[in-house]
C-alpha cells in the first residue's frame, strides 16, 4: 500500500505486524545530558559550545546522513546504522543498531558513548546519563529549533493540568530505553502482557531523578512525577495491554481513540493536527478535508508514549535511565524476561491479577516511594526481587545456549544489591550528594560523566 493512500483495517495494522523474517535480537537508546562539567548547566542549542557544534564534529569526524528541521541541525545518522539526535531541551542521544543479544548491544553502546564523551570534551561539555537533567532551570531552557516542539508544547499546554509537566519531560528528562522484537502474533500477545504487567515495578525498582535545579526535589524519581501530567492517555500504563490475549487489533483501537499531536507535509513542515481523536480523522480528515494517509498513522504511533510503545517492536521506555556505570542493567532485565519463554510466561502470572486502577495508583505512588511502592496490596520490593530471579534465569539460559557471552547475567547484580539493601540509585545518589560530592555539581557531574 502507497503511504498516500487511504487507511483501511489492515494498514492500520501493518505497523504492529513483526517484520518479515523478524528475530530477537536487541536495541538501546540513552538519553545523555551535555553538561557543563563546572556547573552542571546544560549545554544550549546554539554557539561555540552548544549541542549543535557538537553535532556538526559527530557528522565531521564519522560521516554520516544530517538530519534537519527547518534547516537546522537535529542529528545525525550514522553509517553502521546507529545515529545522535537531540530531544528537545537538548538532550543528546545515542540509538544503537540491533545487534543478537544483551553483551553486544552494551559492549557497542558502551564504546559509542566513550567516543561520544571524548568528542563532548572538546567543547569542554561532559556527557552524563541517567533519568533527568539535575542542574539549569526549566525557565531557562533553550528549546531545541525543532518545529514540532513548538506545536507539542502549545498541546500540552491546553490540556491544562493534564498538560501541566509536559515542559518538564520535554526538556529535562533521560531515559535509557531498551527494544526488543515479537516474530508472530502470539508471541507479541506473550511479550506485550508481560512488559505492562511488570512496567510499574520495573520503573520502581530504577528510580533515579532525586535532584532537580540544583537541589534534592523531595522525590526519588522527578522524572516519573512528571510524566504524570503529560496527556495521560497517551503515557504510562496501555490499557489494554494487561489483557491475557491482548492483540494487535486491541493497540490499533485504542491508539484511535487518541488524538494525533501534529503531521509533516510534503514539504517537510509540521503542522497542528485537528482537534478530535484519530479515529475522527479517519472519518473528517485532516485540514481541507484530505484524508490520513500510513505515514499519519505511523507518526501518531510515535507520539504515544506507553511503558511498551508497540510498533514493529516492542521499545520499553518507563524506567529511569541509570548511572553510567550500570547502563547495562536494563536492557539485561528486559531480554532476560522476554526472550526466555519461561520466565516471560511465570512474570506474567506473578503479575497479572492487578487491575489498570492498581497500576494507576502504583504509578502516582513510586515518584516519592520507590521500592517501598505498592502495587494493590503487595509491596513492590519482593515482586522487583522475583522478577530480576526470573530475569536471570533467563540470561543463564541464553547463556547456555551460545546466545550471550557468560558474563551478562552479572549485568544484574547492581539490581540485586538495590533489592538486598533497599536502597535504590536515587536514594544511593542523595547519600553521595550530601557526603562525598558535597552538594557541589562539579564533583556531582565528574561522579556520574561518561
Amino acid at each position: 500500500m502507497s503511504p498516500l493512500e487511504p487507511l483501511d483495517e489492515a494498514a492500520l495494522r501493518a505497523p504492529l505486524a513483526p517484520a518479515p523474517n523478524a528475530v530477537e535480537q536487541v536495541g538501546m537508546e540513552v538519553e545523555c545530558g551535555l553538561l557543563d562539567p563546572q556547573t552542571g548547566i546544560p549545554a544550549r542549542y546554539g554557539g561555540r559550545r552548544g549541542v549543535r557544534a557538537v553535532l556538526k564534529a559527530v557528522l565531521q569526524d564519522r560521516g554520516g546522513e544530517p538530519e534537519y528541521d527547518a534547516g537546522q541541525l537535529t542529528g545525525v545518522h550514522l553509517p553502521d546504522g546507529s545515529s545522535i539526535t537531540l530531544e528537545h531541551g537538548g538532550q543528546i542521544e545515542y540509538s544503537s543498531r540491533p545487534a543478537p543479544g544483551v553483551g553486544r548491544a552494551v559492549d557497542e553502546v558502551r564504546a559509542a558513548l566513550v567516543r561520544l564523551a571524548d568528542l563532548a570534551a572538546r567543547f569542554d561539555l561532559a556527557l552524563v546519563p541517567g533519568g533527568n537533567m539535575p542542574f539549569g532551570r526549566l525557565a531557562d531552557v533553550e528549546w531545541v529549533p525543532m518545529t514540532r516542539g513548538a506545536i507539542m508544547r502549545q498541546y500540552f499546554a491546553d490540556l491544562g493540568p493534564a498538560g501541566a509537566r509536559a515542559p518538564h519531560v520535554m526538556a529535562q528528562s533521560l531515559s535509557t530505553q531498551v527494544t526488543l522484537d515479537f516474530v508472530s502474533p502470539e508471541d507479541f500477545t506473550r511479550k506485550l502482557r508481560m512488559q505492562t504487567a511488570a512496567a510499574p515495578v520495573v520503573s520502581a525498582l530504577l528510580v533515579n531523578s532525586p535532584i532537580h535545579e540544583g537541589r534534592p526535589c523531595g522525590m526519588l524519581s522527578h522524572r516519573s512525577w512528571a510524566w504524570l501530567k503529560m496527556d495521560p492517555r497517551r503515557q504510562g500504563l496501555l490499557p489494554p495491554a494487561l489483557r491475557p490475549d491482548v492483540t494487535a487489533e486491541d493497540i490499533v483501537d485504542w491508539a484511535l481513540g487518541i488524538p494525533l499531536i501534529h503531521y509533516r507535509t510534503d514539504d517537510g513542515r509540521y503542522h497542528r493536527a485537528p482537534d478530535g481523536t484519530f479515529a475522527d480523522l479517519l472519518r473528517n480528515g485532516l485540514h481541507h478535508g484530505t484524508p490520513p494517509t500510513q505515514d499519519h498513522w505511523t507518526g501518531h504511533l510515535d507520539q504515544l508514549w506507553t511503558d511498551t510503545r508497540v510498533r514493529r517492536t516492542l521499545e520499553l521506555r518507563g524506567a529511569d535511565g541509570p548511572p553510567q556505570p550500570h547502563i547495562a542493567a536494563l536492557p539485561a532485565l528486559w531480554t532476560g524476561l522476554t526472550y526466555h519463554p519461561e520466565s516471560c510466561q511465570a512474570a506474567w502470572e506473578l503479575l497479572a491479577h492487578h487491575t489498570a486502577d492498581e497500576h494507576r495508583a502504583a504509578r502516582t505512588e513510586l515518584p516519592a516511594r520507590g521500592l517501598e511502592t505498592r502495587l494493590g496490596d503487595t509491596p513492590v520490593r519482593p515482586l522487583a526481587a522475583e522478577l530480576l530471579r526470573l530475569a536471570r534465569a533467563g540470561l543463564n539460559a541464553r547463556v547456555a545456549s551460545g546466545l550471550e557471552p557468560s558474563h551478562v547475567p552479572g549485568y544484574l547484580d547492581p539490581l540485586d544489591e538495590i533489592v538486598t539493601a533497599g536502597r535504590t540509585f536515587a536514594e544511593q545518589c542523595l547519600t553521595r550528594w550530601h557526603s562525598e560530592l558535597d552538594t557541589n555539581p562539579a564533583r556531582y557531574v565528574a561522579a556520574y560523566r561518561v
